[in-house]
């Protein structure tokens, strides 16, 4: 892991009196884990919606695989290889689970949108579609109504949908939110079970930040404070200042 698929230099964003991203900078290698914690409030989902362009940034740059895709907006973003998911689950609950991943293939491979006729009859989005449930454990969940899942597995749903467009980076914005500790440990084996899949996770659940991380950055009052291997991290004194008692 030495080339960073994403190079984010001096990034900048303020609310009104706010400096929520203050003159961040990071890199996110190919085929890493990257990542970010810290405290309640300190912008982390605002730096993430900054790398993902649902919002546009005061200052600063945003370098993706060698191309500046500062101003880019998200679904731009998108078509060059960045996913994200989000805090709350966002699925079609009305539609079955395979019908939500082969929507998300036909989205990211360019297939005309015929209402769900041919996503229900194309072989070419059926089957990887099915796929990627395989890999997420909802195989057997494939002909479900997604409404009808668990808070996990809709997690995992929601999970297969973002890699649906094969992205050469994912942004993870608490995947482990709101989940059961045998739910919580399904959806880091899964994790970490995609190798080679660069990623930049925001979760406060450590044990899982701990297990799934090459490398962490904190972020604290917008800015990075650290970034290190896990180890590093964990007996870094600024850092556990900065918790004040948090779990490190």
């Amino acid at each position: 892991m030495t080339d960073p698929v994403m190079r984010v230099r001096g990034l900048r964003k303020r609310f009104g009196g706010v400096c929520a991203t203050d003159d961040v900078s990071l890199d996110v290698l190919v085929g890493e884990t990257h990542a970010i914690i810290g405290p309640n409030g300190a912008g982390k989902t605002t730096l993430l919606s900054l790398l993902s362009g649902q919002l546009k940034p005061d200052g600063g740059s945003v370098i993706f695989n060698g191309r500046d895709v500062t101003r880019l907006p998200a679904h731009a973003r998108a078509h060059v290889g960045i996913a994200r998911s989000f805090q709350v689950t966002s699925v079609f609950a009305d539609l079955t689970v395979h019908d939500n991943v082969a929507l998300a293939v036909q989205a990211h491979h360019g297939h005309s949108f015929r209402l769900w006729h041919p996503v229900r009859k194309e072989r070419s989005l059926r089957e990887p579609a099915f796929e990627l449930l395989r890999v997420m454990g909802l195989d057997d969940r494939a002909d479900w109504i997604a409404g009808n899942l668990s808070h996990g597995e809709r997690r995992q749903l929601e999970l297969a949908m973002a890699l649906a467009g094969a992205p050469k980076l994912l942004l993870l914005d608490e995947p482990m939110a709101g989940m059961g500790s045998d739910e919580t440990a399904r959806m880091i084996e899964i994790l970490g079970s995609l190798d080679g899949q660069a990623m930049l996770l925001i979760e406060h659940d450590m044990d899982a930040v701990f297990t799934l991380a090459d490398r962490i950055s904190v972020l604290v009052s917008g800015r990075i404070i650290a970034t290190g291997l896990p180890d590093h991290i964990r007996a870094n004194e600024e850092v556990r200042r900065a918790y004040l008692g948090e779990s490190v």
